[in-house]
Parts: structure tokens; sequence; C-alpha cells
């Protein structure tokens, strides 16, 4: 049932119990009212028998004057006069119609007014026992009643009516933005992100319209960063395929053709009996396959970190951390990480390890740093949702001129972060190095599965 009917339905409910309980009551007064009324008319009429009785007696024809008694009440709303024992004088009640027909018999019952009556004997010559009978007749006045009623039932039908039309009317005006707010989150669920209301609303409506503005300017923002971010991931797929490609083309492939080409040579020498030349040709071959084992191991390490998921993280970086110690033996390493940051589930620790390795990759190619530190450390939140991973890469080279201007590696990090919850944030002065820090959430990986590609590396 809508909000509307539902209304209506209450407001008329209410109607019709106060009329029930307006009608009873007022059927109450009623009868009270008829019966004082009757009352006060017998009263009336008795004094009036009582003060021409003198007359009567003391007349020349008191059989006349008697007559004319009775006739006096002729015609009276609320009284029945007639002469006992003389069917001819009698004085009826008024008899009074009512628009609304007569009153039916569970009202007349319902004001529960009986008649009653009262007698006044007057001696005159020739009928010493000549009686006045007076009765009320409360039917005009219960026909009063009925009017009264019907009159009252016609104005509460009609301010009813009114009532549910205006309800009708005004709920349906306000619940119009509401079904604007309805159409607009379909269009939301459709994907429309820059659907907005602009309608003047009520106050209490306006705090619900802001709110959804506010929330479809941040789906439509979140949409354009997935776009963006898809999109960059895209590229960096296709780009690393195709390093993929050049690499597996270039130093693969020639020495694959190589070992071919050795192999066969072998073949024939050894048909020949030349084994001297042949141990020669084989040792081509070993070197050749030891260099498609070493280039293979390096695209394996770029598709995927060695080491991350068989040993941990920790063990990872510090490998990681050797190998550019290696390469880079004037420069101090500072690695700090806390001990509960391991196991942090598969993607968390491997976007922890790309991180750092962009970092450093970074620091050691464009700057000249004689100090790099790496620290990761973990923040326990009050909540599990709000345990997070503080990771910070400085180092003591030139910086950046500015930080807004980093690479697409950091703003592909950056995005990858946005991703599952994290940031990324740059702080740099020429002269002063930079400082990359990042947070991220601890997270099982069950949680984060279809955010992102696990092997995707910007």
């Amino acid at each position: 049932m809508s909000l509307r009917l539902r209304l209506i339905c209450l407001v008329a409910v209410v109607l019709v119990i106060s009329l029930l309980v307006g009608g009873a009551i007022a059927c109450f007064n009623a009868s009270g009212s008829v019966g004082t009324e009757m009352r006060a008319a017998l009263l009336v009429g008795r004094r009036t028998v009582d003060n021409a009785v003198p007359g009567i007696q003391a007349s020349q024809d008191p059989q006349r004057d008697l007559e004319r008694l009775v006739a006096v009440f002729n015609g009276n709303r609320h009284l029945r006069v007639s002469l006992a024992g003389d069917p001819a004088v009698v004085a009826d009640p008024a008899v009074e119609t009512s628009p609304f027909g007569e009153p039916p018999a569970w009202f007349v019952r319902l004001i529960g007014v009986p008649s009653i009556n009262d007698r006044v004997r007057i001696a005159i010559p020739g009928r010493p026992d000549a009686t006045v009978v007076i009765e009320t007749a409360p039917r005009n006045e219960t026909f009063d009643v009925w009017n009264d009623f019907n009159n009252t039932v016609i104005v509460l039908l009609l301010f009813t009516g009114q009532t549910i039309l205006l309800i009708y009317l005004f709920i349906g005006r306000a619940l119009h933005p509401l079904y604007r707010l309805a159409a607009a989150l379909e269009q939301i669920g459709q994907g429309h992100y820059g659907t907005l209301i602009r309608d003047r609303l009520a106050p209490e409506l306006s705090r619900l319209r802001d709110s959804f503005n506010r929330m479809a300017g941040r789906l439509a923002a979140a949409d354009t960063d997935n776009r963006r971010l898809n999109e960059q991931l895209l590229t960096l797929q296709e780009r690393e395929r195709g390093e993929i490609a050049r690499d597996l083309h270039d130093e693969v492939g020639p020495h694959l053709f190589a070992i071919n080409i050795d192999a066969a040579g072998v073949a024939r020498l050894l048909a020949d009996g030349r084994t001297a030349e042949a141990s020669g040709q084989l040792r081509l071959i070993t070197e050749a396959v030891g260099h498609v084992q070493h280039e293979l191991r390096g695209i394996v390490r770029r598709l995927r970190p060695v080491g991350l998921a068989e040993f941990g993280l920790r063990d990872a970086i510090g490998d990681m951390i050797e190998f550019w110690r290696r390469h880079h033996p004037d420069v101090e390493f500072r690695v700090v990480i806390g001990p509960d940051c391991e196991a942090l589930g598969d993607l968390v620790d491997t976007t922890i390890y790309r991180i750092v390795q962009e970092c450093l990759s970074n620091a050691l190619r464009h700057g000249r740093p004689t100090i790099v530190a790496v620290g990761i450390e973990r923040s326990v939140g009050d909540a599990p949702d709000r345990d997070r991973i503080m990771l910070e890469v400085s180092d003591d080279g030139p910086g950046l001129a500015d930080a807004a201007g980093a690479g697409f590696g950091l703003r592909g990090m950056a995005e990858r972060l946005r991703a599952i919850g994290g940031n990324l944030a740059l702080r740099s002065k020429p002269g002063d190095g930079l400082i990359v820090t990042a947070e991220l959430p601890c997270r099982l990986e069950s949680e984060l599965v279809g955010i992102m590609p696990e092997d995707s590396r910007p």
C-alpha cells in the first residue's frame, strides 16, 4: 500500500471514529434534551390548564369553555391534549416532516424518550368527573434531532471529502521530489553518474537532495578514476607484453635458433665421427641454454617478485635491497620492517613490494643519493578495517622540482593504492631529497578479489 493511501486511510479511520464517538455523545445529549423539553412542555400545559380551571368553573357555559381550553393546545409541537371520555374533543400536535424522511426505528430507540401524560380533573355542572388529559408527543422533537444529526453527518462527510482531497493533492506534491529521487537513483544504478537533482525543495528534503548530489558527484569521480585506472592498466599490460615479446624475440629467439643450428651440427659431427669438434659445439649449446635461462629468470622476476610467496615480504625486500647494494656499493641502504608486517595477504604484499621496487628504481636511476631508507610499519586500529600499513621510502638525492610531476610509474602506484583503499603522497624540495609515503589497508586477499589484476605492475 502506498504512503499516500495509508495516510488517507488513517485520516478516514480517525474521522469515522470521531463521527461515531461524536454521534454517540450527540444522541446521549439529545435524549436528555428531548426528555427535558417534554417535561417542560408538560409542566407548561399543566399550568395553563390549572390557570383556566377557575374561569371554567365560574363560566355560564363551562362545557363550551372546557372545549375551548382543549382547542388552545391545537397545533402544539409537544403536547396532545384531550377531554377524557369525549373523543371529539382532542387537540393533536402539529405534524412535521423532515427532508431526510422518517427517522429509523433504531434512531428512535436510541433517543429513547417515552411519552408521559398528566390528568387534570375539572368538576363542572353535569360532569363532575370531567378530566383533561395532557400527553407529551416527542415525535417532533425527535425529528429535530434527526435533522440535526443528518446535517452534522453531511458537514462531516463534506469535511472528510475535502480533507482527503487535500491530503491526496498535498501528499502527491510532497512525494513528487521522492519520485524524482527514485528516478535519479535508477539513473545512477544504470551508470549515469552525472544525474543531479536541482529542484527547490522543503528544508527537510533539501538535505536529502544535497546528500544525493554529493553521492552522485563522488560516484562520478570514482567512475572517472576507475576508467582512467583501467586505461592505464591496459596500457601497462600492453607495454609489458610488448617488452616481454621483444625480449623473447631479441634475446631468447636468437639463442634458441643458435641452439637449433648447433644441435644439427653436433648430429652431423657425431655421424662423421668427429667427436672432439662435437664437444665444442655442445659447449656452445650449454652457454646458449644458460643465457636463455638467465633471460627467462629476468622475465619471471618482472612478472612476479621472486621469493615473495615462498619466503615472505621481509626476505623478498631484503633480496631486492641486496641486488641494488651490489650494483650501488656507494649507497647506504637502511631498512626497517615492523615485526607484524608479515603474512598480510598476497595482494597487499605484492603492492608493498612493487612500491618499494618503483621507489628504489626511481631514486637510483634518476638521483644520486648516498642514503636510501625504507620503513614499513603497521598501525593497529580499534577495528579490523582500520588496520593500516604505513610505508615510507626516502633518499637524500636532488629531489623533484615539482612533486606533482612524478613519473608514470609513481602515478600508476598511486592509482593502484587508491583501488585498494590506500593513498600515496610525495614530499620533495629541490636539493632535499624525495620522501614517498604510502598508506594501505591490512586486508585479506579474499576481500579484494577482482579489484586489480594481481600481476599488473606499473
